[in-house]
């Protein structure tokens, strides 16, 4: 697969995270997210998330993964998986699938807002928050992520490289905070999460477009 010329990234969250994201007009990064109480359910892995708070992005010193906003470059993500399976022993939430939504963005547009409010941003090749990855700062170097792996739809299993589980695993990471005007549409499994996507919106005056994607779900 050829790099995408207009490329997404895709930020997942627990529906009940929503009205906090919106009222705040922010995602927050995980380090932001440290002592905040009453902002919904958390999806991620703890021991992963603190050791995220540690690891360095090499291409910009000083700065830690989880610092920044993470995004992956495709839905239906490997971490999307392990949430539908609900079995995972380092996974503390157990309510499956259903609940979570997509927030798609444009790659460039993000990088734009970054640049123009002086928040630093990286991608990288692989899973950020693993002990060993690469990164890089430069769009233009884009094509250096596997995008082939990034949209597998199988990517386990006989004869199916681990490099294929790697590269799907890239992501893009936004220091500190991701503004919600950036978010063009929101995906999710149902018409009942839709639902609730629109409740938690309330009468805020940015509403992307909620879409029933069931094929960004396992």
């Amino acid at each position: 697969m050829p790099l995408p010329q207009n490329p997404k990234i895709y930020h997942i969250v627990h529906v009940d995270r929503l009205a906090s994201i919106v009222g705040d007009g922010y995602i927050w990064s995980d380090r932001e997210m440290v002592g905040r109480q009453n902002t919904g359910t958390t999806i991620g892995m703890n021991a992963i998330k603190a050791r995220r708070l540690q690891l360095p992005i090499a291409s910009r010193p000083g700065l830690r993964v989880g610092d920044c906003v993470p995004f992956y470059f495709c839905p239906r993500s490997v971490m999307m998986y392990l949430i539908s399976s609900a079995n995972h022993p380092d996974l503390s939430y157990k309510g499956g699938q259903g609940p979570i939504i997509h927030l798609e963005a444009n790659l460039q547009q993000t990088v734009a807002w970054a640049e123009q409010n002086g928040r630093r941003w990286s991608f990288t090749l692989s899973n950020a928050g693993a002990y060993y990855f690469e990164d890089r700062s430069n769009l233009a170097q884009l094509h250096e992520i596997n995008w082939d792996a990034v949209d597998a739809r199988k990517w386990s299993g006989l004869n199916i490289s681990s490099m294929v589980k790697d590269g799907k695993q890239a992501e893009f990471l936004l220091e500190r905070q991701f503004p919600w005007e950036l978010v063009q549409r929101i995906g999710v499994i149902s018409d009942a999460v839709a639902q609730l996507v629109g409740v938690a919106m309330g009468e805020a005056p940015h509403r992307p477009v909620i879409e029933r994607r069931r094929d960004w779900y396992y």
